[in-house]
Formats: structure tokens, sequence, C-alpha cells
């Protein structure tokens, strides 16, 4: 990387397949949003970029998984959250929740991924996050080779909210790495909403 450049080269930044789904009206539907239609009530879904298979994205993803880029999650979130903020939608949530590990995943791993995303959307929009506030109660295999009903088995009923309290009546913005078949992160918006949240929408950095 040349110098002043930060997890990402400006030729790769370039390069980088965005949706750009958060340039659509704040009354219309882009097309993650339909995706969630008659599953689980979602006010408003995004994604920075669209996963491409053995790509800059999965390589990208590869590195804040498994290479300890934390650093790279941040980087990521903050140019998200810039991007949203400068349409408004700062104004449309009251708190950032990331997705959670199992606490055996994430003593393995050392950190969650998806938090990293969360604190840096957090900084640019300048709204509070906080990742205790939903817990994933049981370990789960990995989600990678499943089918959409495999997936929405193995999730279904594995998270809770930790901190009723912190939810109860927000407007939530539940965050993730990357947006496969949507079972997890429906999995997630129904225990916020049956904890009382007043809305759920979702963010992630990918989506296949």
């Amino acid at each position: 990387m040349g110098k002043g450049e930060k997890c990402i080269c400006t030729d790769c930044s370039i390069k980088l397949p965005y949706t750009n789904f958060h340039q659509n009206d704040l009354h219309e539907l882009n097309p993650l949003e339909r995706r969630f239609w008659g599953k689980v009530p979602v006010k408003y879904a995004f994604s920075y970029l669209h996963f491409e298979s053995k790509g800059r994205v999965q390589r990208l993803l590869h590195r804040l998984k498994y290479k300890g880029a934390q650093d790279l999650g941040e980087h990521i979130g903050k140019q998200y959250g810039y991007q949203l903020a400068e349409h408004k939608y700062n104004l449309q949530f009251d708190l950032i929740v990331p997705v959670p590990l199992h606490k055996i995943k994430l003593r393995k791993r050392g950190y969650n991924q998806s938090d990293c995303f969360a604190t840096g959307l957090a900084e640019a929009m300048q709204l509070p996050w906080n990742a205790k506030a939903l817990a994933r109660t049981t370990y789960t295999s990995t989600q990678t080779s499943k089918t959409r009903f495999d997936r929405w088995q193995n999730v279904e009923q594995v998270f809770m909210v930790n901190l009723p309290d912190e939810v109860k009546d927000k407007r939530v913005l539940l965050v993730d790495d990357v947006l496969t078949t949507g079972a997890t992160l429906e999995a997630c918006a129904v225990a916020l909403l049956d904890a009382g949240a007043a809305e759920v929408s979702i963010a992630t950095i990918a989506a296949a």
C-alpha cells in the first residue's frame, strides 16, 4: 500500500464492487430489503459490498475473520458509516448491535469481526453500540456449506437478548460481516424484536 493508504490500497478500493444501496430514497426498497419480506420485519437493510467468491471481497473478509485484521473491520465500518451518515441514515437508529460469536469461538479467535465493523460504524455515525446486548447461547456448526433450511435450523433459538433494557424501544441497527441466506440475521432480529426493540435494521460488510 502507498503512503497514507490504510488497510485497503487505493487501487483495490476503486475496484471493489460497491452496492450503493444507501443511495436509494429513504422510502424506496432496495434488493436486500426485499429479501426479508415475509420473514422478519426489517426497516432498512444495507450491504457495503457485493460478495464475490474468490474475489477481492472474499479476500478482505478472510483477512478480517482469520488473519487478525481487526483494524480492517473498523476501517470498513468508518468508510461505510460516513456514507450512511451523509444520507442521513444515522438519524434512523438509536443503537448499533453486532451479531455475537459464541464464547468458545470468541475465545479461540480473540475478537468478533462483526464488532470491529460495528465499532467503525458507531464512530462514523456518532451512535452508541453495545457488543453485549445480544448473546449466542448455543455453539453452532459453521454455516458455510449448509442449505437455507439447514442454516435456519442451525441458528433458530440460539440468540438471546442479554440486556433487554438496552434495546427496549430502540431503533436497532444489527450488523454482521456477510449476508448469505440471512438466517442468522433473521434469528437475531426476532430476538431483538421479542425483547421490545422498536425497529430492527441490518447492515453488513458484504452480501452474496
